[in-house]
């Protein structure tokens, strides 16, 4: 087994156990929004936090579960079109599309970076009474899932490349 693959392999390995942290985040998220309906409607109340834990919820499930979605190819591409093209062009693509995707992942994670930092050093909150308590946490899902995303275009890179020169 080459270096590529072996690094492949771990990045698999990463991908896949945030991919399953996403999922556990899919079973919270359900239990969180039924219990909120079940409070709102049969008992006419409810809490600002658990409101808020909703959209908590879904940050990790799309930030962490984006690459697990490109790594098993649950990503959108114009297969009608992609089908019909000899194998070499469609490694080629494959070689591309993960290279752009390593510059864009790096490119956010710059970005975020401060933004994460500046929420940090205040200790951002939310601005709701009763709300939940530790936004930087949130948006430090940002450079993370982007990290993640990077990684997962890095293997499918020397996935491609090992393609190519075969």
């Amino acid at each position: 087994m080459s270096l590529a693959a072996r690094i492949a392999g771990g990045i698999d390995r990463v991908v896949d156990a945030a991919g399953l942290l996403a999922a556990a985040c899919c079973c919270a998220l359900v239990v969180v929004m039924a219990t909120n309906v079940l409070l709102r409607y049969l008992f006419s109340t409810g809490s600002v936090w658990a409101q808020e834990l909703e959209w908590h919820l879904l940050v990790p499930i799309c930030l962490l579960g984006m690459a697990y979605a490109i790594r098993h190819g649950e990503h959108v591409r114009v297969d009608i079109f992609f089908a019909t093209y000899p194998e070499r062009l469609k490694v080629a693509i494959e070689l591309f599309a993960a290279m752009l995707g390593i510059l864009f992942g790096l490119v956010v994670i710059i970005l975020s970076w401060r933004y994460v930092g500046q929420s940090w050093r205040i200790d951002e909150g939310s601005a709701n009474p009763g709300g939940i308590p530790w936004r930087w946490a949130l948006k430090a899902f940002i450079p993370l899932g982007f990290a993640i995303f990077t990684l997962q275009s890095l293997g499918d890179a020397l996935r491609a490349a090992e393609r190519l020169r075969a």
